[in-house]
């Protein structure tokens, strides 16, 4: 059984599209533009238009943004002027609704800065930004955003209203069915089939006909680059599939899954994750398809020390710790390797003109209240600090401070 929606051919590549509320075509594969590439500490423009009017003429009309990724609505708006693709594509971007606080003008502000970054004059996908249970959807409630939002969309300035999410099922659910919701985003892969909002949340979402776009399918790398153990288990299906390509594969194989963000950054990325869109096909796997992730699954759970995503929600860290990075450099020494990571530790962050040690830490506790994996970031940051850098390696990280700075 085919999804959902039509097969559109663009050049030599077809891409797969699934309906949203209004029957408007979505692509399975949107755009995720929070991992741009970056230069000199800014975003590679001209590296980043090429590969977005590269996903376009592959059929990808789904670009996903937010008010703070650094430079990512300026950027997009820039490049969809410069080419001409505003009436080819959809933009979702986000209210900072923690932002808004208790001023209903701050509503209009940060939509007002969004649309002048995005050179636009309307949004076609808006998201309440981060919500982790009601009491934020009840906070921009108290300020008159429903009405607010409700207007917007009448004079069509935002044809969609939606939100995104990172808390459990239950508030998920509780958040769903209190408004009419054009469409959500959730995170969602095979990992998180059963923690965030997880599969009660997306079959939740189904029922009441609202769609789902799923954020951090590959859960920050971590199911794109696997240990060893589950690679080869990749590796002996023998169909030459990539462990992101399964990934994938296993969120499109849900009817119910209308979009899935890639943060693509690489021509090689757009072309495969455009190939894979273009073949996957909802209902799909079989039996020893399942067999295989689950196979993977326990390969991973086994290794992995912190549930990390390098979201980097807990970022900027008042004192300057590098928490994402410590983080993804204490899983490689588990999944790819003590040398390799404690490697990418001194060249990432101990070298680094500003280190971002995990030794800064004050426990303040600020990066805690805004993880949407809950972890318990203090205590983690400890183990790893202990766990990278041993005090020979502490002594070898200071003497080539002194040299290398």
């Amino acid at each position: 059984m085919r999804p959902p929606g039509r097969i559109v051919f663009v050049y030599n590549v077809c891409m797969n599209y699934r309906k949203d509320k209004h029957g408007e075509d979505v692509s399975i594969l949107g755009y995720g533009c929070m991992r741009f590439t970056t230069k000199a500490g800014k975003i590679d423009l001209e590296k980043a238009k090429h590969e977005i009017m590269l996903a376009v003429d592959n059929g990808v009309n789904y670009f996903d943004t937010a008010y703070i990724y650094p430079g990512s609505e300026v950027a997009l708006g820039q490049i969809v002027e410069e080419c001409g693709i505003r009436d080819k594509i959809k933009i979702a971007t986000k209210l900072p609704q923690y932002l808004v606080g208790n001023n209903p003008k701050a509503l209009d502000k940060y939509f007002e800065e969004e649309k002048k970054r995005l050179r636009t004059d309307y949004v076609d996908y808006y998201l309440m930004h981060h919500l982790t249970d009601i009491s934020g959807w009840n906070r921009l409630k108290a300020v008159g955003a429903r009405e607010w939002l409700e207007h917007k969309r009448e004079i069509g300035e935002i044809h969609n209203i939606g939100f995104s999410y990172h808390g459990d099922s239950e508030g998920f659910i509780e958040i769903l069915n209190d408004y009419d919701w054009d469409f959500c985003q959730i995170q969602y892969n095979y990992l998180d089939e059963n923690t965030q909002a997880g599969v009660a949340g997306l079959k939740a979402a189904a029922e009441k006909g609202v769609p789902v776009v799923i954020m951090e399918p590959l859960r920050g790398g971590t199911l794109a680059n696997l240990p060893d153990g589950a690679k080869k288990l990749v590796d002996k299906e023998g169909r030459g599939r990539s462990p992101a390509e399964w990934a994938f594969r296993w969120l499109w194989n849900q009817p119910e899954v209308t979009c899935v963000l890639s943060g693509m950054n690489s021509e090689e990325m757009v072309l495969e994750n455009c190939r894979v869109a273009g073949e996957a096909e909802a209902g799909e796997f079989t039996e020893e398809d399942f067999n295989l992730i689950e196979g993977i699954k326990q390969e991973i759970q086994r290794l992995v020390k912190v549930g990390c995503t390098g979201c980097r929600y807990c970022m900027p860290c008042p004192r300057g710790v590098d928490i994402p990075g410590i983080f993804r450099c204490y899983n490689h020494m588990y999944t790819e390797g003590k040398g390799k990571a404690r490697t990418e530790f001194i060249q990432a962050i101990a070298l680094q003109d500003n280190p971002g040690l995990a030794s800064l830490c004050v426990a303040c506790g600020k990066c805690e209240k805004h993880c949407p994996q809950n972890i318990p970031i203090i205590k983690k940051l400890k183990e790893a600090d202990k766990a990278l850098e041993p005090w020979y390696y502490k002594i070898g990280i200071k003497i080539g401070r002194k040299f290398i700075l």
